[in-house]
């Protein structure tokens, strides 16, 4: 099968090099996490963090695959490498670092083995992994609370307000749909940019202020986190233009703001409201107990 004059695999294409990939290895399919990105820009690095073994067709629109790879890390892994679309070519296998000044310029069929990894979502990304920017992150058990909240679909739609480490895991989470990130202070954008590359996430739409014309190519999203800011009202008139019925979560650290944040959801009819305090205590050096910076949470959803 062809289109725009570039070579695709078929289906029965992609399924005999599973078989063949799954005897080589004397492992069952469904032990195989299957990855096309022919013509498609899909996260092939955090799939590679979470799956043991990974198998990716690619082709000449991803033609720096493997160099991503190195710099993720990833250069000293097993790789198998099948060229063409018949299961029948020959495979050769290397680590990955051998090929990171290779370019990929006609179909390929990747097979990577991660066996030190854990095949299971992993909520709340220590902050030191992300990108050493100008953002104050939030702590990481906080965030895998806000995680659990978002409950994303692998194919959802989430708008993320001055949120950058959200936006990150959401991205994750969400490999099939597309996170808006909203980001109107331009040093934090440049950290959220930053972040992007580092996790390989290629489902992040990056806008600095939410308004129709910003939104207007972008799909609706169904939930939206919002950092609470002196926008927050215009912010929501925004959204729920987008989408009518739009559910969503209020972060805040200020006692104050949860009242009004109450009352701007009663103003527009946001209902099932739930307000959440999570507080968090760590121990230091010394065996002390040190308070967190406690936030709140305000849900709603129209009903």
């Amino acid at each position: 099968m062809e289109s725009s004059g570039m070579k695709m695999y078929t289906s029965g294409e992609m399924l005999s090099w599973v078989g063949s990939f799954a005897d080589r290895m004397n492992v069952s399919p469904e032990k195989i996490k299957m990855l096309n990105i022919c013509g498609k820009t899909k996260n092939v690095l955090p799939t590679i963090e979470t799956h043991k073994r990974v198998m990716i067709f690619a082709d000449e629109s991803q033609p720096d695959l493997f160099y991503e790879l190195w710099e993720g890390g990833y250069g000293d892994l097993d790789m198998w490498i099948g060229k063409g679309l018949s299961a029948d070519n020959q495979v050769e296998t290397c680590k990955v670092k051998q090929f990171m000044d290779k370019k990929i310029t006609d179909p390929v069929v990747i097979f990577i083995i991660n066996e030190n990894t854990r095949e299971a979502s992993r909520y709340g990304i220590k902050n030191e992994f992300f990108s050493k920017g100008s953002v104050n992150y939030v702590g990481h058990e906080i965030r895998a609370v806000i995680m659990n909240m978002l409950s994303c679909d692998v194919g959802d739609t989430i708008c993320i307000v001055s949120g950058e480490s959200i936006a990150i895991e959401a991205a994750i989470e969400a490999s099939e749909g597309t996170i808006i990130a909203v980001e109107p202070d331009k040093r934090d954008m440049q950290s959220l940019q930053d972040n992007v590359s580092k996790f390989g996430v290629h489902n992040v739409e990056i806008i600095p202020e939410i308004n129709e014309e910003t939104m207007a190519n972008l799909p609706a999203p169904r939930l939206a986190f919002i950092v609470a800011s002196k926008r927050l009202e215009e912010e929501v008139v925004a959204l729920l233009a987008k989408n009518p019925k739009m559910q969503f979560i209020i972060y805040t650290l200020e006692l104050d703001m949860v009242v009004s944040i109450k009352n701007i959801f009663a103003k527009y009819n946001i209902e099932n409201t739930e307000v959440l305090q999570i507080a968090v205590s760590k121990s230091d050096k010394r065996s002390i107990m040190v308070a967190q910076p406690s936030p709140w949470m305000i849900s709603g959803e129209v009903r």
